[in-house]
């Protein structure tokens, strides 16, 4: 097996794991408060997180170098969070990733005043394309929109927000910084407003928070794997397969099946995110290549991203 298919296959995998994340959220989140989730979610994190700081050899503090780009990178990671949660509890989970594969585009539009990146018509023409099948899948102006897919929306802007600032002053910051922060904020913000939403918790429930945290630790790792062995440009559309894995979560345990907005939404917005992705990964397209190496994964603070585990797995095989 060559090293692109093994680490397409690779991504398939971490993808699923994501997905499945994603599904049990769901199924907590309907009889939780989102709230309560992304607390427990990052407590139940914070072992495997020190895990990866431990692993730094990095010296220096946690003080940010550039303190309010962290602070709004935070703030948007948070909101990602509280979205990201509350859209997977009220919407069926395809679309729910239909409304976040949009993150592609918006990353391609903020990285022009954030990174100084050159968007030439090709891939306007693109991100105008995408906006539309977001457009098609939440239905502005019928009965179909609801908070859910506004919250949907507002995932996606802010996974791309903190994703871009990530490119903006990731060689400044240390990984730990940019891992840490977000999860505290989660963690202060949750233990502010549990008192006000807590339900109390059976031991099962317990377990399934505690493997939410485990799946997006485990889907971090196989998603390391996968880019250290193949191009970007291969590992990167794994992440639409996804909704495959939403469609058939859905109808098994959810009772949901895909309507025809959706179906075509997804797949204007999938054929857009391609087409982008193919773009960047030509010599002289990009300068920055700002989708490539997003790593495709909305950052919720609430377990260590792809991007970050990345950084530090290639921070300890680089140390003597």
């Amino acid at each position: 097996m060559g090293p692109n298919l093994k680490g397409a296959l690779l991504a398939l995998l971490a993808f699923g794991i994501y997905a499945t994340h994603d599904a049990v959220v769901k199924f907590m989140g309907a009889d939780y408060s989102p709230f309560q989730l992304i607390f427990f979610s990052v407590l139940f994190g914070f072992p495997l997180a020190m895990l990866m700081i431990i692993r730094d050899p990095n010296p220096g503090t946690l003080l940010p170098v550039h303190p309010w780009w962290v602070a709004i990178r935070t703030l948007a990671a948070v909101i990602t969070g509280i979205s990201a949660f509350y859209a997977f509890t009220v919407l069926p989970l395809a679309q729910v990733y239909a409304i976040v594969f949009s993150t592609p585009l918006i990353i391609t539009i903020l990285a022009i005043p954030i990174l100084g990146e050159k968007v030439r018509i090709r891939r306007w023409i693109a991100v105008v394309v995408g906006l539309v099948g977001v457009m098609v899948v939440i239905q502005p102006g019928t009965t179909h929109l609801s908070l859910g897919h506004l919250a949907a929306l507002v995932a996606a802007i802010g996974g791309s927000v903190a994703s871009i600032i990530v490119r903006k002053i990731g060689q400044d910051e240390r990984s730990v910084v940019l891992l840490l922060y977000p999860m505290l904020a989660n963690f202060t913000l949750g233990a502010v407003i549990l008192p006000f939403v807590y339900k109390p918790m059976p031991i099962e429930h317990l377990g399934f928070l505690a493997l939410m945290s485990f799946l997006g630790w485990l889907g971090g790792i196989v998603i390391i794997r996968a880019y250290k062995t193949a191009e970007a440009v291969l590992v990167a559309p794994m992440q639409y397969s996804q909704i495959l894995w939403a469609t058939a979560y859905g109808l098994i345990f959810f009772n949901e099946t895909l309507d025809r907005p959706t179906i075509i939404g997804a797949s204007i917005i999938i054929a857009s995110g391609l087409y982008i992705v193919l773009r960047e990964s030509r010599i002289g397209t990009s300068a920055n290549r700002p989708v490539l190496n997003t790593k495709m994964r909305p950052d919720t603070g609430t377990s260590p991203r792809p991007n970050l585990l990345v950084r530090l797995a290639q921070i300890r095989a680089d140390s003597p």
